[in-house]
């Protein structure tokens, strides 16, 4: 734990009805799968977070997935008072109620060419498209090479995008095409009140797209909030443990730090 991480902890446990907690879902509280539509919450994520939900002003997932996804198939759904950001923010889900606004015409523009663009590059086999709505990411990992795939396609995709007013986010063996302007860091200060301050910002995430957060945490602390950086660490991703205040060992650290943070607020 580094120090400024430890005085973010301690201002949580000293005032966590005023606390913002927020975690990534895939490599966070979800294992990582090859199918990412078969992703599913960690068994005992979701009681770790039913415990910990009452105990602190916000709890909430922000994730690059449709919203709707820990809702239901991640199984998170039943979590009282749990507000869940998806596609980076885009959509909200907040005591039942999914708000989904209009995807740009970029996206749909990219979805019809990208089966052909993928196939006149000569994309190895086990490459796939997973189609969020509001943005399509290119999977490498079930390939033979999925590093060596991910950096073929990497500046192709990367003008597609630039083409149809997109961006590209890197992640961990995956390529997202999606809209410009938002991100887990501007998603993250979308949830503290201007007019009433955090006690302190906690966001836990495993992935290159997750830095942006870490970043806002950064920034945050700098307005003099205090906050903790958590990693879910993984071989596949190092530079978000090198930011990170305090790593734990995968979505079952997660689940155990959920734990012990419920206990010590208890």
């Amino acid at each position: 734990m580094t120090p400024a991480g430890a005085e973010g902890l301690a201002a949580i446990r000293k005032s966590p009805g005023e606390a913002v907690l927020a975690f990534d879902f895939d490599g966070t509280l979800s294992p990582i799968v090859e199918d990412p539509a078969a992703a599913r919450a960690h068994p005992d994520a979701a009681a770790a977070l039913a415990r910990l939900s009452p105990l602190v002003g916000t709890l909430a997932i922000i994730t690059g997935r449709p919203a709707a996804h820990p809702v239901g198939n991640g199984g998170l759904g039943a979590v009282d008072g749990l507000v869940v950001l998806g596609q980076y923010g885009l959509e909200r889900w907040e005591a039942g109620r999914l708000t989904v606004p209009e995807p740009p015409p970029g996206v749909a523009e990219v979805r019809a060419k990208l089966p052909r663009v993928l196939a006149a590059a000569g994309a190895p086999a086990g490459v796939h498209i997973e189609d969020k709505g509001h943005a399509l990411a290119v999977h490498t990992r079930r390939t033979a090479e999925p590093e060596v795939a991910l950096e073929r396609l990497r500046s192709l995709l990367g003008a597609l995008a630039e083409r149809h007013g997109l961006t590209v986010e890197p992640g961990r063996f995956v390529l997202e095409l999606r809209p410009p302007g938002m991100d887990k860091g501007v998603a993250l200060r979308g949830l503290l009140d201007p007019a009433a301050p955090p006690s302190a910002v906690l966001f836990g995430g495993d992935d290159l797209g997750d830095l942006a957060a870490f970043a806002a945490v950064e920034e945050l602390r700098a307005e003099g909030v205090p906050g903790v950086k958590l990693c879910s660490g993984s071989a596949e991703v190092t530079a978000v443990a090198e930011r990170a205040d305090l790593i734990v060992d995968g979505p079952a650290g997660v689940v155990r730090f959920l734990r012990d943070l419920a206990d010590s607020l208890g």
